[in-house]
């Protein structure tokens, strides 16, 4: 499947916060995501900026191969 990346974008990750572990690495079209609300009290969404979450792939592919979503 390919993702479309444009100025709608946002990347983002997901931390369990009983675990402190990412469990989710992705991006999507603003239009699809929640509006930023959290509805599960137990994980965190944390936006980042496209070369942020670039430089977190390329820094961690290996680690973040479970998890991340291409």
């Amino acid at each position: 499947m390919s993702w479309i990346q444009d100025k709608d974008t946002r990347y983002f990750v997901e931390i369990d916060l009983d675990s402190l572990k990412i469990i989710r690495c992705r991006f999507d079209q603003k239009q699809n995501l929640n509006k930023g609300r959290q509805n599960d009290p137990t994980v965190h969404i944390l936006f980042l900026t496209k070369g942020q979450y670039n430089k977190l792939v390329s820094r961690c592919a290996n680690v973040l191969a479970t998890v991340l979503e291409t």
